[in-house]
């Protein structure tokens, strides 16, 4: 691939972006360009990403020159090399890789499975978790958070949370917490449409909030926003895009100093809206670092596009200088923190302990 056909000015604002790869065990040369031109603050890894059907011995240095080209394109050596690891239903890397079932199944001995988890995780040259689920499942009707989630109370999620963040980060894996402002009390999977609540702010002060505050405290250094509209708070801009929720609420009434990531802007939810060219600076403006964008949802192409709209929105001045600025200092600090693993085979011994916890009563 010729690397000096690509808009180099991209890399400017490339840093906002976290690309998911396409359904390929190899790297394509469109990830490769996509890399190249962005330099993204990293990558996601999906179920198409591991080579399925054959012996770990085998899948694991097909995934090792995955990830190692990864790398070369974006030649830096601090990236993110992320994945959705809660385990039940959202589980990517095939056996012997541990599948400990939904949160709710081991909420109680979550410090013990983080920590499994990390080791596992970190094998594969991961080092960031969307994880934990810190919504409150407190609506049966949900249709995408259910046993995702630790429990129907803000004491059993945050307790169970913050063990789970705490023994994930010892093992050298970022946790990302999600989804805020609370996905728990929604009646629609926001991977397909967008999800309207009626709740007053008050009303999620006094439960949604309180797990994610309890994660501020205890050092979380990403959040995930949530595709969610709350009219009766924001009646223009989902939470993804609320200045309200992600600049008034979390950092300045938590107190959040980390890094605030979009949830996958392909989905359902909000992908019309990321169509416009000015979507990823209101979302930046709003309070966001990152914006997600994966391959399983939608064309990652669209990342050049809205890449061009960051830029075309700090010359215009319609993108604020300072807050680009603190921003990208946000990223700049977070990547400067993040660990490289180098993959390696774990013994069959440590499978059979980590399949004992999984299996044990909850």
């Amino acid at each position: 691939m010729d690397k000096s056909s690509v808009p180099s000015d991209l890399a400017r604002v490339g840093q906002h972006f976290l690309v998911g790869l396409q359904k390929s065990v190899t790297l394509t040369e469109h990830d490769e360009r996509l890399l190249t031109a962005l330099r993204p603050a990293g990558v996601i890894l999906f179920r198409d990403n591991f080579k399925r059907g054959v012996p770990y011995e085998e899948w694991l240095p097909v995934f090792r020159e995955l990830i190692e080209g990864v790398r070369a394109c974006v030649e830096r050596k601090t990236l993110l090399i992320s994945m959705d690891h809660e385990c039940g239903a959202v589980f990517r890397p095939p056996p012997p890789i541990t599948n400990f079932g939904p949160a709710a199944k081991w909420a109680a001995r979550s410090a013990e499975v983080g920590a499994a988890m990390g080791v596992e995780l970190r094998s594969l040259g991961i080092n960031l978790n969307y994880a934990p689920v810190v919504d409150i499942h407190t609506n049966p009707n949900n249709p995408v958070i259910g046993s995702r989630a630790f429990g129907a109370t803000h004491e059993w999620v945050t307790q169970s949370a913050r063990n789970f963040l705490s023994a994930l980060e010892r093992e050298g894996i970022f946790g990302c917490p999600k989804h805020f402002p609370g996905h728990g009390d929604t009646n629609v999977d926001s991977h397909y449409g967008l999800p309207v609540v009626s709740l007053s702010l008050d009303e999620l002060r006094r439960r949604e909030f309180l797990p994610f505050g309890a994660m501020v405290r205890a050092g979380a250094r990403m959040i995930m926003s949530a595709h969610i509209f709350f009219p009766a708070i924001d009646p223009i801009y989902p939470a993804t895009m609320s200045r309200l929720f992600l600049t008034d609420v979390l950092r300045d009434e938590l107190g959040f100093r980390g890094v605030v990531t979009t949830d996958d802007i392909g989905m359902g939810a909000v992908s019309a809206l990321f169509e416009k060219p000015d979507a990823a600076a209101i979302a930046l403006q709003a309070g966001c670092d990152l914006i997600m964008m994966s391959a399983h949802w939608t064309d990652t192409n669209r990342c050049m596009g809205l890449a061009q709209g960051l830029l075309d929105g700090l010359n215009s001045g319609a993108l604020r200088h300072d807050l680009f600025e603190a921003s990208q200092n946000r990223i700049d600090r977070l990547l400067s923190q993040a660990p490289v693993h180098s993959l390696e085979t774990l013994p069959d011994t440590l499978f059979t302990a980590h399949h004992a916890i999984c299996s044990a009563d909850g």
